[in-house]
């Protein structure tokens, strides 16, 4: 949320946004201002862990709109050319920057867009249907190489704030989701039905939380922004140099 709200507090010190959080520490290494972009990055760090040896494995997310770039392709036959460990996980919510994926993609059936690369589709709105999911493919990968999943999601809202979301589909149709496929209410009527919590305990850590993210809010209002200094940090420009080889003489007039 720092990061979000520009802070020098945020996982990127406030300079990156919402596309570009990162967290090393927990093998987070964030989206990308690219379409597409973190999937090459993603199938790298597949590479450094099986030169490494880790027995361990890489999810590279991206949406339907994003199955048709270009760096898709080559990252995946890299990956299938060497057995990379990693998922490649496509949360396909049917439409991208207002565009319905039948009027964008040849082939919708992104489980299968990998070639030679097995892959499945899920139910992507099943919270524990996803973890299984997650937990089979990750243990192939480490042992046979990259596996495409086709979540089966939605979006409610709009893509960024340029598109409002209800122009190229129906009020009634966003209505319809959220009765029959809500994730929250999936997963809060599995957990009724087989007694693993109650109704006023939901509620409580409802509640617990709420007030968790409130009081986070007004703690990072108070972090500081980033700094002019901070402009120039975390670059890979040489001040006084714009063009290789050549210097440039910065002067300044009033």
């Amino acid at each position: 949320m720092a990061e979000m709200m520009g802070r020098r507090t945020g996982s990127s010190s406030g300079k990156g946004g919402s596309m570009h959080y990162y967290n090393k520490k927990n093998n987070y290494y964030g989206g990308n201002g690219i379409v597409g972009a973190q999937l090459p990055v993603g199938t790298g760090l597949a590479f450094a862990q099986k030169y490494n040896k880790e027995k361990n494995f890489t999810i590279a997310m991206y949406g339907d709109g994003a199955s048709n770039q270009g760096q898709f392709f080559e990252a995946a036959n890299i990956a299938g050319l060497w057995k990379l460990p990693i998922i490649y996980l496509c949360e396909n919510n049917t439409y991208g920057m207002g565009t319905s994926q039948e009027r964008s993609s040849h082939n919708t059936e992104f489980y299968a867009r990998g070639d030679k690369i097995p892959g499945f589709k899920i139910e992507g709105q099943n919270v524990l249907a996803v973890k299984e999911a997650i937990k089979w493919a990750g243990a192939y990968a480490v042992e046979h190489g990259p596996i495409f999943i086709e979540c089966l999601t939605y979006r409610y809202h709009g893509h960024s704030m340029s598109d409002p979301g209800v122009t190229y589909r129906s009020k009634e149709e966003i209505a319809d989701v959220r009765h029959t496929r809500d994730p929250v209410e999936i997963v809060r009527k599995m957990i009724l039905e087989n007694e693993w919590s109650t109704a006023d305990e939901l509620k409580d850590q409802e509640k617990k939380i709420r007030k968790h993210l409130e009081d986070e809010v007004e703690t990072i209002r108070s972090d500081p922004f980033p700094t002019e200094e901070d402009l120039y940090a975390h670059i890979g420009s040489t001040p006084g140099h714009f063009i290789r080889g050549v210097e440039y003489k910065h002067s300044r007039q009033n």
